[in-house]
């Protein structure tokens, strides 16, 4: 009662809203926790609950049905086990796994329920999408045209990426593959793509080096990071795919471009593996349970590039995968081959050899490839896969002897200096121009006398030049994305001058 009300007046408020309540009986299905072990409870009396269905516990936990039994459910804690015990009251919230979406999560590091793992306070968004959603019918989809790309030349010249693809990063352990995709992701910066990077299983100073390589190089505050670490539940590591996914599906069918990085599927399915052995799910192949391929299908088919009427979005997915030994005929590895667009396959042998990115040229495909490149980009990049795989043989039958003639030695010359090129440092993407000034430039042999050392002082000092020299030759490859015959001797002349600048030592010449 407030200071100025009377008693009479507290009362007749208090008769007033008893009044209107209604006063009816109540029925709820109440289920029973009958057994709990490792992240997994065992819960009887809700014969109606669906799988993937949202249940939650007494003490306010949550978790999701798993996997259903005839009379009884597999559900998987989403929160910490603690605080559930067996006999512990089970209610079927009649609704299925949602997460948050929408620009507040912008810049935030949060978990896979959308809780924030950065400090700040929980993000204000307004909408709860499903982490489950049916793919895009076929008939919504549009041709994948417009490139993504990720600044490494590499990537960019030999196996391009469009807009709505989904290609597959694989290589063995510490071969570089979470910072290829960390390239990719900072390349955004300049652009109009939203980034989600996904963490499934990862070490927390893992995770943290990447946010702190997005804060100092790209733009923090167009993308989302959602960890699912190693010390997370099972269950929020298995839904962290999916719930990235929706995130980031938000922006592409609000008509935006988005790209998701899942680092890594290998881990994401070793979690799976983990929740079906637990579930007495029968064991396939490797002790994966039958619907592994399905799991990873349903996910990655939801990138996509949407019809125009649909508001042209696109959602395109780089999922990463780790092989044993540089073994791609894995169980995992394999699966996801079959699925993606295409495969970037990073070699332990070149990451040794200090050659990185450690792609791989004879074993990476992108199935969308010169389709989605700009046009001045195709038009130097077309020999160069070609010329670097005839180079890697001659190079391997050379050590067996000397060079047998002029042109092998041209062409053991020519390789050199695609690799030199190809080798790219971290957090050094190059720009649409750069990449077709230096590929024009080494097909025109405009660097055939530039020592094969200098060659990476040259690409660094290659984006300053053509913008202090040729500006005008920059923004007429932005905007046509087309190589005239007049521009691309303007450019190549704009390289010969630099690298006549270039001492064979790596300094300026007096």
């Amino acid at each position: 009662m407030t200071d100025d009300q009377t008693p009479r007046d507290w009362l007749e408020t208090r008769r007033a809203r008893l009044a209107q309540t209604v006063l009816a009986p109540e029925a709820r299905i109440v289920g029973q926790v009958a057994r709990l072990a490792d992240g997994i409870a065992e819960v009887t009396g809700l014969p109606d609950t669906g799988l993937g269905a949202l249940l939650r516990c007494e003490n306010g936990a949550y978790a999701f049905a798993h996997s259903l039994d005839r009379d009884l459910i597999d559900a998987v804690l989403l929160d910490d086990t603690t605080d559930v015990a067996v006999g512990d009251h089970v209610t079927d919230t009649g609704d299925v796994m949602r997460v948050p979406v929408g620009a507040a999560l912008l810049g935030r590091v949060v978990d896979p329920l959308g809780r924030p793992l950065d400090g700040g306070p929980a993000p204000e968004t307004h909408d709860l999408w499903p982490i489950e959603r049916p793919a895009p019918e076929i008939i919504d989809r549009d041709l994948v045209s417009a490139p993504l790309e990720t600044g490494v030349l590499a990537v960019d010249s030999l196996f391009a990426l469009g807009r709505g693809q989904r290609e597959l990063i694989v290589g063995d352990r510490s071969t570089g593959k979470t910072s290829l995709a960390v390239d990719a992701i900072i390349n955004q910066k300049d652009t109009d793509v939203v980034c989600v990077y996904v963490a499934v299983g990862q070490r927390a100073s893992a995770v943290e080096r990447v946010v702190e390589a997005v804060r100092d190089n790209g733009a923090l505050d167009r993308c989302i990071f959602v960890v699912g670490g190693a010390a997370a539940a099972p269950g929020l590591q298995w839904i962290a795919p999916f719930a990235g996914m929706t995130m980031a599906e938000y922006f592409r069918d609000n008509g935006q471009d988005a790209l998701i990085v899942i680092d890594d599927l290998t881990r994401h399915a070793a979690t799976h593996r983990e929740l079906a052995l637990l579930t007495r799910e029968p064991p396939g192949r490797e002790a994966y349970p039958g619907d592994i391929f399905y799991l990873h299908a349903r996910l990655l088919e939801r990138a996509a590039k949407l019809a125009s009427d649909l508001g042209g979005g696109s959602l395109t997915a780089l999922p990463i995968a780790e092989t044993d030994a540089g073994n791609l005929s894995a169980y995992i590895p394999t699966n996801l081959i079959s699925i993606t667009d295409g495969q970037i396959v990073l070699n332990s042998h070149l990451f040794s050899a200090n050659h990185r990115p450690a792609v791989d040229v004879g074993l990476s495909v992108s199935r969308v490839g010169g389709k989605a490149q700009k046009p001045a980009l195709r038009a130097v990049s077309g020999r160069v896969r070609l010329d670097y795989a005839q180079f890697q043989e001659l190079e391997m039958f050379t050590r067996f002897g000397g060079l047998p003639n002029t042109r092998v030695k041209a062409q053991i010359a020519r390789g050199e200096r695609i690799r030199a090129l190809l080798s790219q440092p971290r957090y050094s993407g190059l720009r649409l121009a750069d990449q077709v000034a230096l590929l024009a430039a080494l097909a025109d042999g405009a660097l055939d006398t530039l020592p094969v050392t200098s060659l990476p002082d040259l690409r660094t000092r290659l984006p300053r030049w053509l913008d202090d020299t040729a500006a005008g030759l920059v923004a007429q490859i932005d905007d046509s994305g087309a190589l005239p015959d007049a521009l691309r001797r303007s450019l190549v002349a704009a390289v010969a001058a630099l690298a006549r600048q270039i001492s064979p030592a790596g300094t300026t010449s007096p």
